[in-house]
């Protein structure tokens, strides 16, 4: 069974926000830490001047800290050019434990005097240790160039990952899971364009690197379904990746309305030092209401395919898997790499509502499902759902950014507890 954890490791999160709000900045912005500890939806941000705007007696983590001190601060606003915070943080994740955790980012916008609605370009990085001795550092960014004709986007991540691994397919068992060890080096990166309104297309290049592959205690089944599948100390996957989104939210922090489409195609090859010729492809669909529609409170959907296709072999670690998708969210109720196999569907829906009325406090309803095929049928025989709830606590009332804690049930006693900033999708 996964570990259960108390609520008070999230306290001193929400304490160490008022840290992030220096006087350089005003305001935490929508740019915020990224781990699998503490996560983020890491999407291209719409320009500030097209979101919600808050309530003037809209109340976030900032307002509740300076009542209680009695700070005395000049008004806050949602207006500047350079936004810098610093974070220190403690995170809990099923794949991780308790882990300490060090964050920065950097927000900044064209000043190109042209531009009536500039693009907010940003960059944000953190530096983990967990208790499993798991080592986490990403670099993310999104950078647009003058006048938001292009934007150059970033995925660097360097992983020292002791974590656990169940098999091919759906029908693996919990107990039967082991540990793995490896080191893992992510460089993705893309340049996109808008070629109609809201429609962006680019090329990127994506080299994934693991190195000191090893098993740790493998069950006495032998061999295992790592081994047959083709176990090595080393995997390598390189090759161009052409991406094509269309994304109408007004704030992808948090999400109130429109609708989110992405197409990546990932050809790998061995000319590139690939291990071998491999394609997947990355299909995502997300889509938002308010319900009631007189209220603020949002009923969203969200269905993420992941495919091998054309043949070839991608390593084991490369496979689509539970809660290995690019913001690790995906299966909230089971652990990370829970499932793995040739093609992964899933689907989920979550229903978000206001608790308090100044929106400190909200709420989260939640029901997700997952099925993998495996060789040699490759077909989708087993469905996985989840089903949980979750406290929301607002961060930032500009960005709305909030403070996700998510527990889920799954199968086999699978359960546990998830900590996001910014909703999960």
């Amino acid at each position: 069974m996964d570990k259960k954890v108390p609520f008070f490791y999230c306290l001193p999160f929400i304490f160490t926000c008022l840290l992030g709000e220096t006087k350089l900045i005003a305001q935490i912005r929508d740019t915020l830490p990224i781990s699998p500890i503490i996560k983020t939806e890491e999407t291209i941000p719409e320009p500030f001047e097209t979101r919600e705007t808050p309530t003037q007696d809209a109340v976030d983590v900032v307002d509740i800290i300076k009542r209680i001190t009695r700070t005395k601060t000049p008004a806050r606003d949602d207006v500047g050019v350079l936004h810098i915070s610093a974070i220190p943080a403690v995170g809990y994740s099923l794949q991780t434990g308790f882990a300490g955790v060090i964050s920065a980012n950097v927000a900044f916008k064209s000043k190109d005097p042209l531009l009536q609605n500039p693009k907010t370009s940003f960059m944000t990085t953190s530096l983990a240790y967990t208790q499993y001795k798991q080592i986490i550092f990403p670099l993310r960014a999104s950078i647009w160039t003058a006048k938001g004709k292009f934007n150059i986007q970033l995925d660097w991540r360097f992983m020292q990952y002791p974590s656990r691994t169940f098999g091919l397919g759906a029908y693996t068992n919990f107990n039967d899971g082991y540990g793995i060890r490896f080191n893992y080096l992510k460089f993705h990166q893309t340049v996109v364009t808008k070629i109609s309104n809201n429609l962006y297309a680019g090329l990127g290049y994506y080299i994934d690197r693991f190195w000191n592959i090893s098993e740790l205690g493998t069950p006495p089944k032998s061999p295992t379904d790592f081994q047959q599948y083709g176990l090595a100390q080393t995997a390598t996957a390189s090759g161009f990746a052409f991406q094509l989104f269309k994304d109408t939210r007004h704030n992808p922090i948090n999400p109130n309305n429109g609708w989110y489409g992405n197409f990546v195609l990932r050809p790998n090859l061995a000319i590139l030092g690939a291990g071998s010729n491999w394609t997947s492809v990355q299909l995502e669909f997300r889509k938002y209401f308010r319900f009631p529609g007189n209220s603020k409170n949002v009923l969203a959907f969200w269905n993420y395919n992941w495919f091998l296709v054309g043949g070839g072999k991608a390593p084991y670690l490369l496979l689509p898997s539970t809660g290995w998708d690019d913001n690790f969210n995906t299966g909230r109720g089971y652990i990370q790499g829970r499932f793995r196999g040739t093609s992964m569907v899933y689907l989920e829906g979550e229903y978000r509502f206001k608790i308090s009325r100044k929106g400190f406090w909200g709420g989260v309803l939640f029901a997700n499902a997952q099925s993998f095929a495996q060789s040699p049928d490759h077909q989708f025989k087993v469905i996985s759902p989840a089903f949980g709830g979750g406290l929301r606590i607002k961060l930032n009332k500009f960005s709305g950014a909030n403070l996700c804690i998510d527990y889920g049930i799954g199968l086999q006693g699978s359960r546990g507890i998830s900590v996001n900033i910014g909703e999960i999708f």
